[in-house]
């Protein structure tokens, strides 16, 4: 594709792109310890009309760029990212929904000259700040959709648009040195190529890709995207490039189904994942003191279990950013309780698995109308963890291990005096909870955490030591709303109950909201997903066919009628839970 450059704009990059030769430049590994900690420049360039174009305005980059609330970017705040301990930043992008003319039914993915120029411009600042810089191609208003397409004709234009935008992409920075890396996707590889957009998918499209099918269409396209930028000329020969994993969860992405793409230049591969573990926790949601509490010596232990997967990539030579992380703000902008401890930890662990961390930002954390960090914690903590300030790799992981043991010794084993102590001998039935805005939760998984739970929640769990009648409940009236806002997800879970009672099933005997008697609208059946806890789903819309799901069982009878969403969100019952009651008779199958 012809390249893309302006003679203003060649001046441009030529002038403020660091062009020293990579012949001899850092190993993968080397470059994320190089990259120190950064920042995210959110919500601003990746921000979009939610899949819709806003008439002719590619030609005015800063109409998206402060469509989702943040102010236009300028140097100074560049500068103060840098200042603020940040030395390296990564640069979200909508360039298809923004800049082309693909949604328009035009076939057109030619990205607007102006668009390339502003996102140019503001790369030359971090680059001028001696910064890293991360660019890509965020969400975007869904356009991945196409990937999973019925149409062969739609898919086959998802590839030749995708091959184009980082053709031009390339193309227009390629005198950038390897202070500029690219990443291929950000959350899309996987899932999303089953998203309908309104924009883009306006064909039939698929409603659920198998994963194996998902696993080897995002290998399809991170080769699609390696090959395309090394053809491009110029410093892309040897560019670093950041891999997207699937659906950059780490779990999934350390799945043996999940491969990296093959590269002609040695050594200049790294790998994305995310991690905003709890997200009962870290998410987004109600005001910061309402938030599901963090910080028993449980939540460490598995932060850093989540976190050691990745060593499967550092291992061998590969590495690794962290492309979002945080305990993103409340929803009054608050800093929640023991985010700094939280936040210090994940630093440590990055430092002692050699990590590159970018913390997820959008003016919640590096506040850009101030030009400074907003909390004196986080300010502190930032300051400390700038590269500049670290010493040699192994005084670097003797602190970062000394800090965790100390972080862990002074936490608490528990948050709740009424908790039931748990081993492997131990099942203990309960109710998993998210309610429909995501505010309202209650030990997601499938591991019994009676410490994750929203502020005033009140639990009924009950130890399971038999067959019988057992009854489980939920009592949101202490919590800061008052009630439940519908359901996301919720299932029974027994802990251990796989191993202790294999086989066994859970059968409803009455179900209560608010209560009154509750008429299910399906069949619950019992199943597992990790092989040891037990459970029955309520609401679980992520499954899509009980009958394909393994070891699906119920007490009385054959498998008919089964449903992983008993509960139906369209019940006016369900739009305030203040309490949710489950009776069930539980033993061997009948």
């Amino acid at each position: 594709m012809k390249k893309l450059l302006c003679a203003g704009a060649l001046i441009l990059v030529l002038t403020l792109c660091l062009c020293a030769a990579l012949a001899e430049g850092p190993s993968s590994l080397e470059l994320t310890r190089l990259m120190g900690n950064g920042i995210n420049l959110g919500n601003t360039f990746e921000a979009c009309n939610n899949g819709k174009l806003g008439g002719n305005t590619t030609d005015n980059p800063t109409f998206y760029e402060t469509m989702w609330g943040q102010p236009v970017t300028t140097r100074e705040m560049i500068h103060g990212m840098k200042e603020a301990g940040f030395d390296s930043i990564r640069i979200p992008v909508a360039w298809m929904t923004n800049a082309t003319h693909l949604g328009k039914g035009e076939g057109d993915y030619t990205i607007s000259q102006a668009y390339l120029d502003r996102v140019g411009e503001v790369v030359s600042w971090a680059l001028d700040e001696g910064m890293y810089v991360v660019l890509n191609d965020h969400w975007d208003g869904g356009w991945w959709g196409m990937f999973g397409s019925e149409s062969a004709e739609t898919r086959a234009l998802a590839m030749e648009a995708y091959k184009g935008m980082w053709t031009q992409i390339a193309a227009y920075f390629a005198d950038c040195d390897e202070h500029l890396i690219f990443e291929s996707a950000n959350e899309e590889l996987g899932s999303r190529f089953d998203e309908d957009s309104p924009l883009y998918c306006q064909d039939s499209v698929v409603t659920y890709l198998p994963d194996n099918e998902r696993y080897a269409l995002t290998l399809t396209v991170n080769q699609a995207f390696v090959d395309t930028v090394r053809a491009a000329g110029g410093h892309n020969a040897e560019r670093f490039l950041l891999i997207a994993g699937y659906g950059t969860n780490i779990e999934q992405t350390v799945n043996s189904r999940y491969k990296m793409p093959e590269d002609t230049a040695e050594d200049r591969l790294l790998i994305s994942v995310h991690c905003y573990s709890p997200w009962s926790y870290c998410g987004e949601g109600s005001n910061a003191k309402s938030a599901t509490p963090w910080g028993i010596v449980k939540n460490f232990a598995d932060l850093e279990a989540e976190m050691k997967m990745m060593t499967k990539f550092t291992s061998q030579g590969i590495g690794v950013i962290i492309g979002e992380y945080g305990v993103l703000p409340g929803s009054d902008g608050l800093i929640k309780d023991n985010a700094v401890t939280y936040h210090r930890y994940f630093l440590d662990l990055c430092d002692y698995y050699d990590y590159c961390p970018m913390l997820w930002d959008c003016s919640g954390f590096f506040i850009r109308k101030k030009l400074a960090m907003g909390d004196e914690g986080m300010a502190a903590l930032y300051n400390e963890k700038r590269r500049a300030n670290e010493g040699d790799i192994d005084s670097v992981k003797a602190a970062a291990k000394a800090s965790m043991d100390a972080a862990v010794a002074a936490a608490p084993e528990s948050f709740r005096e009424d908790a039931i102590a748990v081993d492997d001998d131990t099942c203990v039935a309960w109710i998993m909870w998210s309610s429909g805005d995501w505010l309202q939760s209650y030990s997601v998984g499938d591991t019994y955490n009676p410490d994750s739970m929203s502020p005033g929640l009140k639990p009924t769990d009950v130890v399971i030591d038999g067959e019988g009648t057992y009854t489980v409940a939920l009592d949101f009236t202490g919590t800061e709303s008052g009630y439940s806002n519908n359901v996301a997800f919720s299932a029974i879970g027994i802990s251990n109950a796989e191993v202790i009672h294999p086989g066994w099933a859970l059968h409803i005997t009455e179900l209560k909201i608010n209560g009154e008697p509750y008429k299910m609208v399906g069949r619950p059946y019992t199943c597992s997903d990790d092989g040891r806890c037990t459970r029955v789903n309520l609401y679980n819309e992520w499954v899509t066919n009980a009958n394909a799901v393994a070891g699906a069982r119920v007490l009385y009878g054959p498998n008919i009628g089964i449903s992983p969403t008993v509960l139906n969100r369209n019940d006016p019952a369900l739009s305030e839970v203040r309490t949710i009651e489950v009776t069930f008779v539980y033993g061997p199958k009948k």
